[in-house]
């Protein structure tokens, strides 16, 4: 056996030593989480919310504004809002972007899980490109995510690396549910994945889902087709592609594909990703950014929350 194999071999055999942790009742549902805004009140600095060389804390790089402003992830009162929001959407599952072991999501993942699982709320990861990513780093961080009692994982392009890559790791014993973030239905068994996802919403939209799921359910996994609320990246970017939220129409229209697709859970993109405008965490008001006025025909305050609402009401369906 080559050592790089004996290692990988090693890793595993680690993960599958430690204790892992169940849950309560089956996840139906899962959100994008991003725990990596910053502010000088809290933090020393901003991050994320200059993106594009905007100014913060009334300039942020979005063609939205939140409710809560120029906020910090760092902050936990921040945090438990956050999960009572997602809590109230009926959401089961917190699925929070992880950037590698020592990165700043790494850093705030335990703050994450000590809100959420207050609001009773499980906790996954989504690992994301981060630079030096490798099939044997991928081994390490499932030992290092297992062992704080995250259960699913989600690899955002899983299709960095070959079927035969992801097959050293052997998937299925890991312990964990993996999710890989691709179109490619095929890719995501044959590399020994749980389920797939889709995550973006501009390019893989709910007329696919039911082809999607009917092939995922073939081969035996788990179809996990990501709904959102509309993407406007423009302020933050510069990319000139919107799909508009048209009122509401089009998370509903998502929704309503992914269940009638018989997705085994559906993913949201996202709670807040205020940089692509995918975001359903409530937003401000008024000035020079877009708002949620008219969505379900609501206006002023009561439209800030509509997106929350409106998972509520399509969660309720999935119980």
């Amino acid at each position: 056996m080559r050592p790089g194999v004996r290692q990988l071999v090693a890793l595993l055999a680690t993960a599958l030593a430690l204790p892992a942790s169940g849950l309560a009742a089956p996840v139906r549902s899962a959100i994008f989480f991003y725990p990596w805004y910053s502010n000088p009140s809290h933090d020393g600095t901003y991050t994320h919310w200059q993106q594009g060389a905007h100014t913060p804390p009334l300039d942020v790089a979005s063609q939205f504004f939140p409710a809560r402003g120029a906020y910090s992830s760092g902050d936990p009162r921040v945090l438990l809002a956050q999960m009572r929001d997602i809590r109230s959407a009926g959401i089961d599952e917190v699925v929070s972007s992880w950037w590698g072991w020592g990165s700043e999501e790494d850093l705030r993942l335990p703050a994450v899980l000590r809100a959420a699982r207050r609001e009773g709320l499980s906790v996954a990861a989504q690992v994301e490109p981060y630079a030096g990513r490798s099939i044997a780093t991928v081994a390490s961080d499932l030992t290092h995510l297992r062992a704080l009692g995250i259960r699913d994982v989600y690899v955002y392009r899983a299709g960095d690396f070959s079927a035969a890559q992801w097959g050293i790791l052997n998937l299925r014993l890991s312990g964990l549910r993996m999710f890989a973030q691709t179109n490619l239905v095929g890719f995501a068994a044959k590399s020994g994945f749980t389920g797939f996802y889709t995550y973006d919403v501009l390019l893989y939209g709910g007329d696919r889902f039911e082809r999607y799921c009917t092939q995922a359910h073939a081969a035996g996994i788990l179809c996990a087709p990501s709904v959102g609320p509309g993407y406007d990246a423009g302020a933050a970017t510069g990319d000139l592609r919107v799909k508009s939220r048209d009122d509401g129409a089009t998370y509903d229209s998502m929704w309503g594909a992914a269940l009638a697709a018989r997705a085994d859970l559906v993913t949201i993109t996202s709670y807040n990703e205020w940089s692509e405008g995918t975001q359903i965490e409530p937003a401000g008001h008024g000035g020079r950014y877009e708002s949620y006025d008219g969505a379900y025909g609501l206006r002023g305050r009561a439209a800030q929350s509509a997106y929350i609402r409106a998972t509520a009401r399509w969660t309720a369906r999935i119980r």
